[in-house]
């Protein structure tokens, strides 16, 4: 017991502590950010742009889909240009070209010597920090203005319907008429000008720009600061500290357990579901259709890349990539989430073997308010991104734009007030096995604190308004992707596995109960300050930076302790009878410490130091991380828990192994196809095209076009065509426990 109350001390202190410095960078971070001009003006007067347009142009931008099309400052979709790069890079070469032909030369004409300085010349010229902070104005020289103005028409030719565009807007899946009104195309344009102009102007006081540097362009000075380097080895001095305190722990206290015996008959088999344990079922049902979903947007997504037309139909008119793409990446969050909500609600009777009064009412209540959601809050992206909801009404009930938590602010509060429901209906089922004080009142209490965090945390979501500052949206943004997702919902998950796993006789409940929490203080020793590692360019200070490479090496897999233990406990008890009933839950969870290795581990570490991100971020390297770790861990995550419900709920209905087999088979194999097909190959390039070109160009069109780039995200054909066969059969084996007759009472 003295070892679990000095982890339970040492988790309290590391909280307060943790959190104590997020909020605290925080308010460094509100008092650092780029700042926007009143007014950009040439040196004559003549007013540019103001900051009404900078900040109408951004409302427009988020409307449009935001960072679901292409990205700024790295976040976002994958297949338009990351604007703040494009316009930097495009404005450069404009200057350039407006200074060589005052000189009577195109640039190719000019000695080596005189590009050089005329590069110089354009390298200084945007470079300089030429705001006035006393009155806000910035002012430029009139051959900037030139360059804006060039680079100005060029996106408002984009983002409209020119024909001479037609080309470009299909490489970056756009819809012609992206943008209806042109006055707001040249307002986003003044948006994506001032993301630009913070991405290379440097900082008073300082060498660096206001994103660090960030994106490589070198022509234009933008290289990689020494921070950067340095704080990237700090990185993985971290990671080796954190392995080789995993590997004390999992060496000290695992070799001195003596062999676990096994049951001899199913410890849940008593185990009754009460009425609002049996309501659970209908969330495992909308699991599978969103997941289902899920996948053909994705596919859809996929095909966008390569071309518009979808046998012949030009879908993008009606359903634009934006609108493709912020359901897909919602969706994923949504039914994993959905998955776990549903376990919360069955799993909390079955610890405390107590059915409040009401109890099934709140979960079809619940239930309810999640369908009216995800319906409500869709079908405003929809209309949003297609311009038919407008300005006014977009940030409440369209698309805010911002990747992960794009759904309007209305649909935002109805899911905080859905999961508060869920608190609350968790915590009162939860409550008589929090007063009793056995050996599971540990993970009980741990379960019941990552259950409130998981009802609160998304609360971050709502800290920011319709014109707060982008690097305010982001800092505050990561706290709903990272910590919510990312953080929490995970020691809840760990919480609820080692529970089950205890009950099973897979593992003892004291060697849970210590291994759980040590997971939870290793991971959010990294995971709470680690969030910092999503903000390195998003217009934050250096002391982000630091933190963040330094305490994100340490988010290591908490899951990996558990499952070990179990793995060998399956090996040691896998010819017990009653232990089939549970065989594919427990493999897929398995699969999560495999995922957890490969997805979270390898390939998040390949984009986490600072260097490696300042040359990786918004290439194919962060989905390969993205969707490996997403789907391997939380999703694998989400379907074994499914099962172990689906267990308890249909506890007279014959499995299927064949399906169950099959489904798991083919989504592991599927994924890891995507992944060393297409993700990781396109990646590579992507990376060397930003080495040796800069940033811009491995987003770029030219780059996009090749055709090695189209042949590689064919090949994703067979990857995905297997995951879609692994979920088809899983869905399969969920509505036969239903249909199938002889399956006992629903």
């Amino acid at each position: 017991m003295n070892t679990t109350r000095r982890l339970w001390t040492g988790l309290a202190a590391l909280l307060v502590i943790s959190f104590g410095v997020l909020l605290w960078m925080g308010r460094e971070l509100y008092q650092q950010a780029p700042p926007i001009p009143e007014r950009v003006e040439t040196q004559s007067g003549e007013v540019i742009f103001t900051r009404a347009d900078i900040e109408t142009g951004r409302v427009v931008w988020q409307s449009i889909g935001g960072m679901q099309l292409g990205s700024i400052w790295g976040h976002g979709a994958l297949v338009a240009p990351d604007w703040s790069a494009d316009w930097m890079h495009r404005e450069g070469e404009a200057l350039a070209d407006h200074l060589a032909r005052q000189a009577g030369a195109a640039i190719a004409q000019l000695s080596p010597e005189e590009q050089e300085a005329l590069r110089t010349r354009v390298r200084r010229a945007q470079r300089a920090n030429t705001l006035d902070p006393a009155n806000g104005v910035l002012r430029v020289s009139q051959d900037r203005a030139a360059a804006i103005a060039v680079v100005s028409a060029h996106y408002e030719g984009v983002f409209g319907d020119d024909p001479a565009f037609q080309a470009l807007r299909e490489t970056y899946a756009m819809r012609d008429g992206t943008v209806v009104d042109a006055q707001k195309r040249r307002q986003l344009s003044a948006f994506v000008f001032w993301t630009a102009w913070a991405a290379v102007t440097e900082r008073p006081g300082s060498t660096a720009s206001y994103t660090s540097n960030w994106p490589y362009e070198p022509a234009l000075g933008n290289t990689p600061t020494s921070s950067t380097f340095i704080w990237s080895v700090f990185s993985i001095v971290f990671l080796l500290a954190g392995i080789g305190l995993l590997a004390w722990h999992y060496v000290a206290w695992h070799v001195k357990e003596p062999e676990l015996a096994c049951p001899v008959s199913d410890p849940l088999e008593s185990l009754k579901p009460t009425p609002s344990m049996k309501a659970t079922q209908k969330y495992f049902w909308v699991v599978m259709a969103l997941f289902l979903v899920q996948i053909v947007l994705g596919a859809l997504t996929a095909h966008y890349q390569v071309e518009r037309e979808f046998y012949g139909a030009d879908l993008s008119q009606w359903l634009p990539y934006s609108v493709t793409r912020s359901w897909h990446t919602q969706l994923a969050v949504l039914w994993i989430a959905t998955a776990w909500l549903g376990t919360g609600l069955y799993i909390a009777p079955a610890i405390s073997g107590h059915e409040p009064r009401f109890q099934r009412l709140g979960v079809n209540v619940l239930f309810t308010c999640l369908l009216v959601i995800v319906v409500g809050a869709f079908a405003g992206q929809w209309l949003a991104v297609t311009q038919r909801l407008g300005l006014a009404h977009n940030f409440w009930f369209g698309h805010q734009g911002w990747e992960y938590t794009d759904i309007g602010r209305f649909w935002q509060w109805f899911l905080f007030i859905g999961l508060i429901i869920w608190l609350v209906l968790v915590g009162r089922a939860l409550w008589p096995a929090l007063r009793r004080k056995d050996d599971m009142a540990s993970i009980v209490t741990l379960m019941f604190m990552s259950t409130i965090a998981i009802g609160l945390l998304y609360g971050a979501g709502l800290m920011w308004n319709e014109h707060s500052h982008i690097a305010v949206v982001e800092y505050w943004r990561w706290w709903v992707v990272h910590l919510w997702v990312e953080g929490f919902f995970e020691v809840f998950a760990v919480a609820v596995i080692s529970f089950l796993f205890v009950k099973l006789g897979l593992v003892r409940a004291r060697t849970a109960t210590i291994n759980v929490l040590f997971a939870t203080v290793v991971f959010l020793a990294g995971g709470v300050l680690g969030t910092f590692h999503h903000l390195y360019w998003s217009g934050t200070p250096t002391a982000v930076l630091a933190l963040g490479a330094s305490f994100s090496a340490l988010e290591v897999v908490p899951l990996a302790l558990v499952g070990l233990e179990a793995h060998e406990t399956w090996k040691h008890c896998g010819h017990s009878g009653w232990m089939q009933r549970y065989r594919w839950p427990i493999m897929f969870f398995l699969a999560v410490s495999f995922w957890n290795l490969v997805g979270a581990g390898l390939f998040g570490f390949l984009i986490n130091t600072p260097i490696a991100l300042y040359f990786m971020q918004g290439l194919n390297l962060t989905p390969l991380h993205g969707h490996t770790a997403l789907f391997g861990v939380y999703g694998m995550l989400g379907l074994g828990l499914m099962l172990f419900c689906l267990r308890g709920l249909r506890p007279g209905q014959d499995w299927n192994p064949s399906l169950l087999r099959g489904s798991f088979w083919t989504m592991n194999i599927g994924l890891a196809l995507m992944a060393l097909l297409t993700l990781l190959p396109l990646g590579v390039l992507q990376l060397r095209a930003a080495i040796e070109h800069g940033y811009w160009y491995a987003r770029s069109a030219e780059f996009m076009n090749q055709g090695v780039v189209h042949l590689l995200v064919w090949m994703r054909v067979p990857g995905d065509t297997l995951f879609a066969v692994g979920a088809i059969l899983l869905g399969v084996f969920v509505a036969r426990l239903w249909l199938t007759k002889g399956s006992g009472k629903a």
